[in-house]
Order: C-alpha cells, then sequence, then structure tokens
C-alpha cells in the first residue's frame, strides 16, 4: 500500500507578491502572469490565476480574447463593467459572484466605468480579484453565469461560491466546467471561525482584514497559504475580514 501524501503548508505574503504597476492599473499577481514568469511559480493545483487588481475610473482592459479557461472574478470595492462577444454585459460589484467559461474562444472586456447606473459621475476605483481554473474539457461552447451571494455571507460562514464538484451541486451559487475545484468565501465575524476542507490542493487568499489560521499564524490582506493534503485547519478574525478558499482535488496535467 502506498504511503499518504506528506501535508505540506506554505505562505506567501502580499508584499512578495509579483506587480504589474501602469497608470490606470496596479495589479498583483500570486502567480507567473503576462511579462512575469517564474518556472517555480506558475501554478497551485488547478488554480493559474490569482490577480488582486485596482483599476482607475474610465479605464480598463480593452476587449481581449480567451480561450479554455474558467474565469471567476470577485469584486471587493467599486464596480466592474463586463461585456463580451457572446451577447453578456452588466455590473459585477461586491456581493456578486460572477464566472464566465471562454470555452473555444471568447472576446471580452472588463471596465471600471466613469459613470454610475443612477447617472453620476464617479471617480473611484474598482477593486478585485480575478481567478482562473482550466476546464475539464477544451472547446466547449462559452458561457456566463453571475448571481447574488450578498445575503449568505451575512452569517460568517464559508459558504460555496462556484464549483463543479457533485457535493456542492445543490450549494453553489454559480457553476464551473471542472469537476475537481470549488471556490468558498466567508465573510468572517468577530471570534466565529471557519474550518477549512480536506483537500489535496487547498489555495486560501486574504481580501481584506486580519486572520489567524492554526499552524499558520497571522495573516493580512494580500497573503495566500498554499496547502497540500490536508485540511480542517480553523480561521478566526477579531475584526471583520473576508477571505477566498480554493478546494482543489486535482493538479493540472502534466505537472509534477
Amino acid at each position: 500500500m502506498a504511503a499518504p501524501a506528506t501535508p505540506h503548508i506554505d505562505v506567501h505574503r502580499g508584499g512578495d507578491r509579483l506587480k504589474t504597476r501602469v497608470a490606470w492599473l496596479d495589479s498583483k499577481h500570486s502567480f507567473s502572469f503576462g511579462q512575469h514568469y517564474d518556472p517555480d511559480n506558475t501554478h497551485h493545483g488547478l488554480l493559474l490565476v490569482n490577480n488582486d487588481d485596482i483599476v482607475a475610473p474610465g479605464e480598463g482592459f480593452d476587449t481581449h480574447p480567451h480561450r479554455d479557461m474558467e474565469i471567476v472574478t470577485w469584486v471587493l470595492e467599486g464596480s466592474l463593467v463586463h461585456q463580451d462577444s457572446i451577447g453578456h454585459s452588466g455590473v459585477i460589484y461586491p456581493g456578486l459572484a460572477q464566472r464566465m467559461s471562454a470555452g473555444s474562444g471568447i472576446l471580452h472586456s472588463e471596465k471600471n466605468d466613469s459613470w454610475r447606473l443612477s447617472g453620476e459621475i464617479h471617480s473611484n476605483p474598482v477593486h478585485f480579484v480575478q481567478m482562473w481554473v482550466a476546464p475539464d474539457e477544451p472547446g466547449s461552447t462559452p458561457g456566463y453565469q453571475q448571481q447574488e451571494v450578498e445575503p449568505d455571507l451575512a452569517g460568517g460562514d464559508l459558504i460555496a461560491i462556484a464549483s463543479g464538484m457533485d457535493r456542492y451541486r445543490d450549494f453553489a451559487a454559480i457553476g464551473i466546467r471542472n469537476r475537481h475545484a470549488a471556490l468558498h468565501a466567508a465573510r468572517l465575524q468577530p471570534g466565529k471561525p471557519i474550518v477549512l476542507p480536506d483537500a489535496p490542493f487547498l489555495h486560501v487568499f486574504v481580501t481584506r482584514g486580519e486572520v489567524s489560521m492554526e499552524a499558520v499564524g497571522t495573516l493580512y490582506a494580500g497573503d495566500a497559504v498554499r496547502l497540500g493534503n490536508t485540511g480542517g485547519q480553523r480561521i478566526v478574525a477579531q475584526a471583520p475580514a473576508e477571505v477566498l478558499v480554493w478546494e482543489m482535488h486535482a493538479r493540472l496535467a502534466g505537472s509534477p
């Protein structure tokens, strides 16, 4: 009988992330992205991208292509205008779960519109986290989904935001086309812990606030923890905070 895999926990501080900064964009990359390439930091489990972006008002990402990627966007502050080549358009804001399946190919843009829905001009940046995982099968029909989750977050529990896993089929707000992955979120309430699921791969990202995690210690906004062959750790905050947790039961094909 094979020996059980050895658990491991790696902490990645927010200040150590790769950065892209231009006049309109402040982007921090948890993994290799764009011009930043590190062969030892390309993914964790199935998660290829975890970008923490701040975009100035009236600016954003012009129309560009994607293919064979499940892209989940989670807005922290402000609002992000989405438009794509299959006819979807809308505004993504805090408490809204959104997923775009690039499939066989899609064009889309993401902008911090200077105008609010009510009509007045604003000058606020938009702050969001964008995460990419590969789909189970290439070449599928492109798709889009969004769902309000604000009421579900109010209790401070860890809730399923996006999933392709059978166990969360009836609970996740939106689906993704990967049967081995699920994204959870929690807005922690002071003194009320959450417990991480057991999985071969976990990725914990602190989006705001300060938390304490068993076997790790204190984590701050922008910090991430990559876990392997473990789970069950408690995370607790003494003031309101938020975390995103990827639960993954496979790794990228061909990766060690």
